[in-house]
């Protein structure tokens, strides 16, 4: 069983011990590829080294909504040339709007657009964060849409009801579900998990955060990418063959990857 996991952030200090060994478990429970996201496009020297160090490692340069303090005169031109500056760039983000943790929201707002506006030049995908702002989200995409053309990506690490869900697959988004899909009480993830189409089905650990069942409360890591996948699988009432190989199909579609997981 071969598996994807599009969203990681493991050069976080908490893997700086044993990453070696974090590698060497995900490439026993059979992730052929990941994603590493950004927060911020200072981390892109780090991530690169990373995806040297890990040639099944691609990754993404973007700013945070919780980082949108940072953006200066220089940063649209830095994320632009960054994502031109390596092919083991394949998206933009991770991006977008998180209204629970900060109140700028006008600010975070226009940082998104520049990012989306960014994404569709480069025509690359967006890896977009969002949290208490899918109404706002879906107005702002809607209207971009329509005034600047569509872009491609996934709403990570999502969280939303089935109507919510349903807004963003109109748009032509990527859904992708991490651990929390495993929590007792997510039942409207649960629900969402049920009704995306298989086409637009993405698995993800969204490490070092929210470890899945069972192994929630410890540093999660890509090899638990396995339990997403099969507990999703069980929702769908498939084999966790099936959603393997569904999730990994549409990973290397939308991120453009090698379907063997191996670097450029």
């Amino acid at each position: 069983m071969q598996l994807i996991d599009t969203h990681v952030h493991i050069n976080f200090d908490v893997f700086e011990a044993d990453l070696d060994a974090v590698g060497q478990r995900w490439r026993d429970a059979g992730v052929i590829s990941l994603v590493h996201s950004c927060v911020h496009p200072g981390e892109f020297p780090s991530i690169q080294a990373l995806s040297k160090r890990f040639p099944e490692l691609f990754f993404a340069v973007g700013l945070h909504p919780l980082d949108a303090e940072k953006w200066t005169a220089n940063t649209y031109e830095q994320i632009f040339d960054l994502c031109s500056s390596d092919p083991k760039v394949v998206a933009i983000g991770e991006m977008g709007l998180d209204f629970y943790k900060a109140q700028n929201q006008q600010q975070q707002e226009e940082i998104f657009l520049f990012q989306l506006e960014i994404a569709r030049k480069l025509k690359k995908p967006v890896i977009i964060h969002c949290r208490d702002a899918t109404l706002r989200m879906r107005e702002l995409m809607q209207d971009f849409w329509a005034n600047s053309g569509s872009v491609d990506g996934v709403m990570h690490c999502w969280s939303g009801t089935t109507e919510e869900t349903q807004w963003f697959l109109d748009l032509g988004f990527y859904i992708s579900l991490s651990g929390v899909v495993t929590f007792k009480n997510a039942i409207a993830i649960q629900q969402s998990a049920k009704m995306i189409p298989e086409g637009r089905l993405l698995v993800e650990t969204d490490c070092p955060f929210l470890a899945p069942v069972p192994k929630r409360g410890k540093r999660n890591e890509p090899a638990y990418v396995r339990y997403v996948a099969e507990f999703v699988a069980d929702l769908r009432g498939v084999s966790p063959e099936a959603i393997a190989n569904t999730t990994t199909q549409n990973a290397c579609q939308l991120f453009s990857l090698p379907i063997t997981g191996k670097g450029v």
